[in-house]
Formats: C-alpha cells, structure tokens, sequence
C-alpha cells in the first residue's frame, strides 16, 4: 500500500509501494507552536558541483553578539543550492559601510564578497544590513536592510541568501520559502511547517497515528493533509497563519492524495466513493466532487502541470504502476514512463520542465528525473529508499526523503545530483516533504 494511497475500500488490489500505514486516527489541531527538539536540524553538505561560483562571505560586525549567526546562515544556503562554493574569508569581521580591498579578496580567488551587520536595537529588534560586491569587476551589487524581531532573525539571514543568489545567477532564491514534512518519533507523528533548511519547525498537526500526503497551496497558505480521524482517510485543509482547518473531503470509502490546481479554486483527489480508486475534482470550498477518470484499475497520486492544462498520475492500468497524464478534463490519457515496471510519486517543476519520480529498480527505490522535451529518465540518487519528492519553486532544487543508515531524513539535491543536503533532525524519522511556493 503506497502511503500517497491507502486505499482500504478499494475491491482491487491497491498499489504495492513504499510503506504500509493501519488505518484509525486521533488527531489534536492547533494553532502553529514551535517545538525546539524539531527546531534544531543539522544540515549536512556533500558533493562537488561542476560550476560553482566562489564567494567569501566576512563575519557580520555584530553576529557573535547575536542569537543567530547570519553570515553562517547565508553560506549554509548558497552552498545547500550548489550554485556556490564558500571561500575562506580568514575570519575578516566587515559591515556593510565599509570599503574592502578588493585586490586582496581577488587573491584569495573570490568572485564576490558578502559583509554585513547585525545591530540589537533598544527595542529588541534587530537591525541587520548586508553589502554585496563583484570582485573581479570591483563593483558594489547592492544592499539590503531588514528590521526584524529576534523570532525573524533566521528569515532575514534567508532573505539575505535570496538577494545574494538572485544577484549572482539572475534567478530568484528560495531561501526565505518553506517546507512541510511529518516526522515519527515513537508512536507520535507531527506535521510540520519549517524554514527551507528544516529550521524553525512549527507544528501544524500532532497524532499518535500516521499522518500522510501534506501538499502546499498556491499561495503557501494552507496546507491540504489527508487524516484517519473518522477511522479512513479524509482531507482537510490548514491555515496555516490561524492554525484552522477545514474539511476537503470526507467521502464514502478512501479519501486520498489531494493536489492543489495552480489557481487554488479546486484540488484533484483520488476517492474510492464509486468503488475503485479514481481521480475527482473538488472544490476548494468544498461541494460534490466530479469525476475525472473511469478505469477498472486504481488512478490515484495526482499532480498539476504548472499551467494547470495537465494532471500527472499513477495508474497500474497496464499491469504495473506507471505515471500517465491526461487533459485537466479527464480527456486525452497517455502514458509517460517507459523505463522501468514500477514508476510513483509524480512531481512537476515549476518551470514544467522536469518530471521527477520514485522507480523501483531491483528492489531500490530511487529518485529519477525525466526531462519532459526529452523522454530521458535518469536515476539521481544513491539511496535505496527515496520517496515523495517535491520541487522547490525555482526549479533548481529537490527535496525527498529516504534512509540512510537506518533513520528516515530528507534530502535536497541539485538537479545533476551531483549536490545533497541532509537534513535531519535530533530523533526519530522524517518523510512525506513538501516544498511551498515562492510567497505572494
């Protein structure tokens, strides 16, 4: 039973997959809290890019002062994008006001240098500055300021990353976005909403059975999550700014997978209301769903392309799982893996670009990555329990998760997979990452 399809009514066999989820859940809802065990993640960078860019990033005059070290905090994210490769600033502490030699910083082979500050106001909040130079053409690309409360410290560093790696690469970072993921620790599950790097984690959803299938909304203000509450599956959706939520789907039989549209006014679900498990549009404000395919066999695992003309899924129509798609009406149905005879979890890139998916090769579950143009799959990873990849929204980053060394944890990637982060937390295992949206 894959666990993006727990599908207990369904008379035909459901899907093998990745693990198996008992049915029958008590779940506790509240407003977002933080929960410092989770807060703190150890982020673990491996591998060597073919292209990195060189950057020294000076300490912060004021970070040893501060709760948070952001110049620690921007290098962690650039190097975490494979896009940068940190040079040893040799612990030159510089403000943003200041006017570096830039000769020096050209010996020590940097193409950009980052300084900055960190000020505790007599309120409480935090000033923090930051200055960005181009080394080799000895120019100032910029500034940024943010007042902030200690609280926001972390996203300031964030934002800090975002400016540094839109400056340098011409596309937007997505350092200051978020992720969802659910976490095992005994018999206690939690839904979770965290910074990018898996920092500042807040939960969302506490429960002492599983909890499944978190998925972002457009906007990044709410969450869809799929429950057993009423002792099956049933969707709801969380704000996540009020800790509210609000019931998506509570159907005869399983209710399953929800995916958000692109426009946010309806999700695509897998119910087994009719009998076997089937692909049904649902309103985001609730109402009768309506029907998108007729098969015999089990369609579940749904996802939108990025202009909503498309909805990618899971069906075991020609005797094993493979990804199809088909037109947002339920027309049109073509099959899209080829390679391999077990093909899951379907996520699209932002950019409509690149189809990444589990595949089950002799046994191992891998991470694999379709160029869509080019009908050229290629596995990613060299883990042998992947699962449940999501796209950051630039398109440049992956985040999944898998074991490693007997523990559940999450994984970015660069798209070559030549770049991993690992992070993980101080107990228990965690899965099932979403990564959100760019914010509105």
């Amino acid at each position: 039973m894959h666990p993006k399809n727990p599908d207990v009514t369904s008379p035909s066999a459901p899907l093998p997959g990745r693990r198996t989820f008992v049915a029958g859940l008590t779940g506790g809802l509240g407003a977002l809290a933080v929960f410092p065990a989770w807060a703190q993640f150890r982020v673990e960078v491996s591998g060597v890019g073919l292209t990195q860019l060189p950057i020294a990033i000076a300490t912060f005059r004021g970070d040893a002062q501060a709760p948070q070290k952001i110049a620690a905090i921007v290098q962690a994210d650039l190097e975490r994008s494979g896009q940068f490769r940190a040079v040893d600033a040799g612990g030159a502490s510089l403000d943003e006001s200041a006017r570096p030699d830039l000769s020096a910083w050209r010996q020590r082979a940097a193409d950009s240098l980052l300084t900055g500050s960190v000020t505790r106001l007599a309120d409480g909040r935090y000033d923090v500055r930051c200055r960005l130079w181009d080394v080799v053409r000895g120019q100032d690309l910029g500034g940024q300021s943010y007042l902030v409360p200690t609280a926001d410290l972390r996203l300031s560093a964030h934002r800090i990353a975002d400016f540094v790696y839109e400056k340098l690469t011409g596309e937007k970072g997505v350092f200051s976005t978020r992720i969802a993921y659910v976490t095992k620790v005994g018999q206690h599950y939690n839904l979770w909403v965290a910074d990018s790097d898996g920092e500042g984690a807040q939960s969302a959803l506490t429960s002492p059975e599983p909890i499944i299938s978190p998925a972002w909304s457009p906007t990044g203000s709410q969450l869809a999550y799929v429950s057993f509450e009423s002792r099956k599956p049933v969707i709801y959706a969380h704000d996540v700014a009020s800790g509210k939520r609000r019931l998506l789907a509570n159907f005869r039989g399983s209710n399953s997978a929800p995916a958000w549209a692109p426009d946010g006014t309806q999700l695509v679900a897998t119910l087994s209301r009719d009998g076997g498990s089937q692909l049904y549009v649902i309103s985001a404000s609730g109402g009768e769903p309506r029907r998108l395919t007729q098969s015999a066999s089990i369609d579940t695992e749904p996802a939108f392309s990025p202009d909503g003309k498309l909805i990618y899924f899971v069906s075991d129509r020609g005797g094993s799982p493979q990804i199809y798609r088909m037109d947002a009406s339920g027309s049109r149905i073509e099959r899209v893996t080829f390679t391999g005879s077990y093909n899951i979890s379907p996520a699209l890139s932002p950019d409509g670009r690149w189809l990444a998916y589990i595949s089950r090769i002799g046994g191992a579950f891998k991470l694999h990555l379709l160029e869509l143009g080019k009908g050229v799959a290629v596995p990613i990873t060299d883990t042998s329990a992947d699962e449940s990849p999501s796209f950051a929204p630039n398109s440049r980053l992956i985040v999944y998760a898998t074991q490693q060394q007997g523990r559940e944890a999450l994984l970015t990637t660069t798209l070559d997979g030549k770049i991993k982060a690992r992070l993980t937390g101080s107990a228990g295992d965690i899965r099932e990452p979403d990564w959100g949206p760019f914010q509105r």
